[in-house]
């Protein structure tokens, strides 16, 4: 005998053997794990917060991006495909353009005024002390230059709404710092501003594993999100999505001892599709360890901030 099972990703139909009742088991087209147990078993087990809002009162998240757009824009859908709640990152093009002119500029004015300066002192000084001189004046011109770019670029926040009319705000995902050079953090706060948690990724951490930590707002360490393969980040460090074949997925954990993960607390899989599609799972996080303000945030996080 068999069972049907009917995706609660893509929707896609297929049997598995009956020796897998009670279990969980992946759909092979989107990766979505999908619960077999019976339905009085599957009852939440965790208490509701009556002062979350109901777009947030769910453990799976869909989540669609929108293409041809300027900014950066997702729809969040329920499990039935309905859309609860819409994201958007701005790209700033016009302030970006402007740092961007405005540091070519610097540099050509920067590299144009040591040559003529070398020329004019090079006899006097000498070839060497000549060279020194240019050399330490090109490395005030890329001092300049960051520091130019820090002042002009905007941060690129990301902010959560009720509807595609981006009026009523949910949700806030601020970008910490405009460069960072080994550590980028970002500040989640909710609709009235209030501080719920912070994500941080370490640059050096992620050469050959994508990896981020959550900590909640008093700065206690709550979960790693890492890559679900080292040898799949490895073959995309080299080939890439090799045209999609190679997913970039997540896989959430509650912090263990040291050297070891803690429990699952959820998965973020790209779906197999033309777009990009994307699959939040908190399902294995009965007791709501993580807030899913937070998992919705870091779950756009791991697409935008990672442009995939």
């Amino acid at each position: 005998m068999s069972i049907a099972v009917t995706c609660s990703g893509c929707e896609a139909k297929f049997q598995v053997k009956d020796e897998f009742a009670g279990r969980k088991v992946r759909c092979s087209e989107c990766d979505t794990v999908i619960d077999l147990r019976p339905a009085e078993e599957l009852v939440v087990d965790f208490p509701l917060d009556s002062t979350l809002d109901p777009a947030f009162q769910r453990d799976k998240f869909l989540l669609h991006q929108k293409l041809l757009s300027i900014n950066t824009r997702y729809a969040v859908c329920d499990e039935a495909g309905k859309e609860i709640m819409h994201v958007l990152r701005p790209t700033h093009v016009f302030r970006t353009l402007v740092a961007m002119f405005a540091i070519i500029f610097e540099v050509l004015l920067v590299l144009g005024g040591l040559i003529a300066l070398g020329l004019a002192v090079s006899p006097s000084i000498g070839e060497v002390a000549t060279g020194v001189l240019i050399v330490v004046g090109t490395a005030i011109g890329l001092v300049l230059a960051i520091y130019t770019y820090c002042l002009l670029a905007p941060k690129r926040h990301i902010t959560f709404y009720r509807d595609d009319r981006f009026e009523q705000k949910l949700l806030e995902v601020l970008q910490d710092q405009k460069l960072a050079l080994r550590m980028m953090g970002y500040t989640v706060r909710d609709a009235n501003g209030e501080v719920l948690g912070r994500f941080r990724k370490d640059y050096l951490a992620n050469i050959l594993r994508k990896k981020w930590d959550g900590f909640d707002a008093d700065g206690k360490h709550l979960c790693v999100i890492r890559e679900d393969s080292i040898i799949l980040s490895l073959l995309r460090r080299f080939l890439g999505s090799f045209y999609g074949i190679l997913r970039t997925n997540f896989v959430i954990h509650e912090v263990g001892r040291p050297g070891e993960d803690g429990p699952l607390m959820g998965e973020f899989n790209r779906k197999f599709t033309l777009l990009d599609r994307y699959v939040l799972d908190c399902s294995p996080d009965r007791t709501r360890t993580l807030d899913r303000r937070m998992a919705i945030a870091i779950g756009v996080l791991l697409d935008t901030a990672e442009s995939r």
